[in-house]
């Protein structure tokens, strides 16, 4: 796998490997966060990692409308090298997705979904994500899930599933441009209820393959989820300042 990656991503090979455009999901109104905007500096970090992955050539972010400039002097602050869209998301998820996904390069072949609030996703990973999704059509990292799972109604047990069966699935979420769309433009019409991307392709009866996560490309969502995000890129910044 790294070989072929080597060849895929490689300088020089550019033509090998479908056009990819990132999109960073930053829309959401940081309920859990007591209000303000968890995104800013979690986004920064996000940004800088989808620059350096070396399968993207472009990134869309849908984010708030009072968002868009400062989004846009964000990417100035933290020199982000690669073409970069801000545009209006929308009233969920699916919509905000949309909008970016139209407004992608019209020759992207593959439109990488990226939750804007994973700031401590890799380039790597990014990268190993792509080139599955430019063989499957639509694959997504994922971390086996390590708690006991109950199923319940009214807090009654009803189901205890299988462990070895369930993955808590991450980001970047990537997709063959024309099945995303397609995939996102049909739940809106229905008006289906989603918490990712994948779901939107699986309505439309397509696979979606799982590449191996990353246990610590975690969301934040919580106070709690930033306080260990700042631990552990602080021990990733000590691990370089070592080497």
């Amino acid at each position: 796998m790294k070989k072929l990656l080597g060849r895929l991503l490689g300088k020089g090979v550019s033509a090998v490997r479908p056009t990819c455009t990132a999109i960073l999901a930053a829309a959401g109104s940081s309920q859990r966060m007591g209000g303000e905007n968890k995104l800013l500096l979690p986004l920064a970090h996000t940004l800088r990692a989808v620059d350096a992955a070396q399968s993207v050539d472009e990134i869309v972010i849908a984010a708030r409308e009072e968002d868009l400039l400062t989004y846009a002097e964000l990417c100035k602050t933290y020199g982000i090298r690669k073409p970069v869209k801000v545009v209006v998301g929308g009233a969920t998820r699916q919509e905000s997705v949309l909008r970016a996904a139209l407004e992608a390069r019209a020759d992207a072949k593959l439109l990488a979904v990226q939750d804007g609030a994973r700031p401590l996703v890799t380039p790597e990973l990014f990268d190993a994500v792509v080139l599955r999704a430019a063989v499957c059509a639509a694959a997504a990292p994922a971390v086996p899930v390590h708690d006991t799972i109950k199923l319940a109604r009214d807090r009654r047990v009803t189901e205890t599933p299988d462990r070895s069966m369930l993955f808590a699935v991450q980001t970047p979420q990537v997709f063959d441009a024309g099945l995303l769309k397609a995939a996102l433009q049909s739940a809106l019409t229905e008006h289906a209820a989603l918490t990712d991307d994948c779901s939107a392709v699986e309505r439309l009866g397509k696979e979606v393959y799982l590449t191996d996560g990353d246990e610590e490309n975690i969301k934040i969502t919580t106070p709690l989820d930033l306080i260990v995000a700042e631990t552990i890129l602080r021990r990733r910044e000590e691990r370089e300042a070592e080497e």
